[in-house]
């Protein structure tokens, strides 16, 4: 062990007994797959293992979990205090600045006798270059690919991270809700923007996977949209959308506001949008398919004439989350031709939107989590069109 062994887990998230259960499935996995060891390198899947957490993740980071033994992990030298202090691993092993990860990441398991590792090649944070660089250090020109191994234990969540996606709720409705108070003509987005961090901040959460939605007026009609100065009219659409955070785990919540009275079309367009939303969490169950949500959404949205105003799915994973993504989407999605079965423990964000592309964005969204008989919405405030 190295020389900060003394401050060995004293800002882990969790009880060193909860990162050995999810190691304990997650090397059943590489096992199950013939693999001598899986590389790790998605930072989410670094953090379920093993509470790694830091800014400094835009530096190369590998995780080694062995099918037998414990696991490894390779960091920068300037990260090694932290990955000490935020972990429960007893083997943390750095690499110096100006040193080539690569090099390092082979020398390492050669010296723990590693010789055919697999490796998680689908993550944003290895590009081809460094994977191939990897690869013919072992003599070969691809490393067999471990990404869809581990990401789908992720899906069910434990007791201890479902309540920290309840606390990440909290914060994220207390943001959203100083965020609807802001809106006023006269106001602008970035006082919006600056309410809904502040006050999601000052509730409890941690840093942000992603910055809020903020967009009004015929921005709002634009997706993903963020703050950029715009000073409200009346008249205006104002679409707003944050996800707070508890020990890395998110929560989402959106909402529309309108300053003065709606035109008819989007007051129709709101009403089948919540429709939608409540159709897609009334199919939320136990053993249903992740397809039938979306089913259910999309049957109102289609038969209001709106299908050109959706043409997305209704929902997808939440939990651990590192920029750019504050949602697990590419986990799990509640859409078409996902036939995975919903299970206790799962945890959606269902954001019901509809669009008038230029315009305006109507709509709102619920973080639920899937219980033994139904859900559990994890927020409180009105789905409704907020005239200000």
């Amino acid at each position: 062990m190295h020389e900060f062994a003394d401050i060995r887990g004293c800002e882990a998230a969790f009880p060193e007994i909860e990162f050995a259960g999810r190691q304990a499935r997650a090397r059943a996995a590489v096992s199950a797959a013939d693999h001598e060891a899986l590389i790790v390198t998605g930072p989410e899947t670094i953090y379920w293992l093993t509470g790694r957490q830091t800014a400094g993740y835009f530096a190369f980071q590998a995780l080694v979990l062995p099918s037998k033994g414990e696991p490894i992990l390779l960091v920068r030298q300037l990260e090694l205090a932290g990955a000490t202090a935020n972990t429960w691993l007893h083997d943390i092993v750095a690499y110096q600045d100006g040193e080539d990860p690569a090099d390092a990441l082979v020398r390492l398991l050669r010296e723990r006798g590693i010789t055919q590792p697999a490796m998680e090649l689908a993550g944003w944070f290895v590009s081809p270059r460094l994977a191939g660089r990897i690869a013919r250090g072992f003599g070969v020109e691809e490393l067999p690919d471990g990404s869809s191994l581990l990401p789908p234990l992720r899906a069910v969540k434990s007791p201890a991270e479902l309540d920290a996606i309840r606390a990440a709720a909290r914060y994220a409705q207390s943001g959203l809700s100083a965020g609807i108070a802001a809106c006023a003509a006269g106001s602008d987005e970035n006082v919006i923007a600056a309410a809904m961090l502040a006050n999601a901040t000052l509730a409890g959460s941690e840093t942000m996977a992603m910055e809020p939605l903020v967009s009004s007026g015929p921005r709002s009609g634009l997706p993903h949209m963020t703050w950029r100065r715009r000073t409200l009219e009346p008249g205006d659409a104002v679409f707003l959308e944050l996800a707070a955070s508890h020990a890395r785990y998110h929560a989402a919540l959106m909402r529309t506001v309108w300053i003065g009275a709606p035109p008819a079309e989007a007051s129709r367009m709101m009403d089948c949008a919540l429709r939608a939303l409540d159709a897609a969490l009334g199919a939320i169950r136990p053993g249903v398919p992740c397809w039938l949500p979306h089913k259910a959404a999309q049957k109102v949205i289609d038969a209001e004439g709106y299908t050109p105003a959706f043409r997305k799915r209704i929902g997808y994973s939440m939990g651990i989350a590192f920029a750019p993504d504050w949602g697990e989407g590419e986990i799990l999605s509640l859409f078409t031709g996902v036939d995975r079965l919903i299970e206790p423990g799962m945890v959606f964000h269902l954001p019901a939107t509809l669009r008038s592309y230029g315009a305006w964005t109507v709509g709102a969204s619920e973080t639920v989590i899937v219980t033994e008989t139904g859900i559990e919405p994890l927020s409180t405030l009105p789905r409704e069109l907020t005239i200000r």
